[in-house]
């Protein structure tokens, strides 16, 4: 999978069709069920922090930068699932991310957006893709590399399509849709998901996928029409990432690790470009993760996945 998110996505504008509702136990609700506020905290016994620093609207500074616009990459699958809890039975770190999201221009919060997360299990394997495998770490995609020397040449023209895995978008393998939901923003423009700490694979650094759209209706059969108006890549600073290196199953995914320094992806430029704000106990990150972001972005743009980065 070396490379696959280095090219930029589909071509064409994405508008929100029609997502719909997929059962999912006790993890999935209908439509008319979302949107409740997490005032009191996203989860049971969580506490609520302060998504950052209080802005004003009328200061006529701009509050927060614009959140960098980000490649999809390959694996972007509509019509997840309605869910704040997208653990399912993925072993791992367990992670509350908190996100707010708001107008970069007047501060204000978007309320009633959808935003979507995605991203990888411990072993760098994604939902609905199990048959491209990942780097190791028994997550398929390892294996014993070949020994001696390559014998014989090439002869010929090579013939038939270009192999899958050149950057666009890829047509899911399987039924799997761990790790992946939506939900809806509060009055606050607050939203929260409980997950596992993504893992890595080959060529990319640990992240999450992420977009927000905006100006659709929220039905009892999910979130139809309305636009695109952020995707984006949320990111973890190094020290976190080698953390949980030392903790089981990430500890058995034997998959060369991309840095943050060293990806192609990050914009390397802090929060602007989604390095999310971690809070965990030193020395035992396997008990648990908060993470926190404010994205700002622009309800008015329409982005298809193929901003720069």
């Amino acid at each position: 999978m070396t490379g696959h998110e280095k090219a930029q996505g589909p071509k064409h504008k994405r508008e929100l069709t029609r997502r719909k509702v997929l059962a999912a136990g006790t993890g999935a609700v209908v439509a008319a069920g979302v949107g409740g506020t997490f005032a009191a905290g996203a989860f049971a016994g969580e506490e609520t922090p302060a998504a950052g620093p209080t802005a004003s609207a009328t200061s006529g500074e701009t509050c927060y930068k614009l959140t960098s616009e980000t490649t999809e990459g390959p694996y972007y699958i509509d019509a997840d699932k309605l869910r704040r809890d997208v653990t399912e039975d993925q072993d791992g770190i367990p992670l509350t991310l908190r996100l707010k999201v708001i107008d970069a221009d007047t501060c204000k919060p978007l309320a009633n957006a959808a935003v979507d997360i995605w991203h990888c299990n411990a072993l760098g394997v994604y939902s609905g893709y199990e048959a491209m495998g990942s780097g190791g770490g028994g997550g398929g995609g390892g294996g014993t590399p070949p020994s001696g020397a390559p014998t014989g040449s090439p002869t010929g023209a090579p013939t038939g399509s270009p192999p899958a895995g050149g950057g666009g978008h890829e047509e899911p393998t399987d039924d799997e849709r761990y790790l992946r939901g939506t939900w809806r923003t509060d009055r606050k423009g607050e939203v929260a998901f409980r997950t596992v700490f993504p893992g890595w694979y080959q060529g990319r650094c640990v992240h999450i996928h992420t977009k927000v759209h905006v100006n659709g209706t929220w039905t009892d059969a999910g979130y139809e029409g309305g636009t695109t108006c952020h995707t984006g890549q949320l990111f973890f600073d190094e020290a976190s990432v080698l953390a949980t290196a030392e903790v089981e199953p990430y500890s058995t995914n034997t998959t060369a690790r991309t840095t943050l320094d060293e990806d192609t992806i990050y914009p390397g430029n802090g929060t602007e470009g989604g390095l999310l704000k971690l809070k965990y106990k030193k020395g035992a990150i396997a008990k648990g993760v908060v993470a926190t972001l404010t994205m700002g972005v622009d309800p008015e743009a329409a982005q298809d996945g193929t901003g720069a980065g």
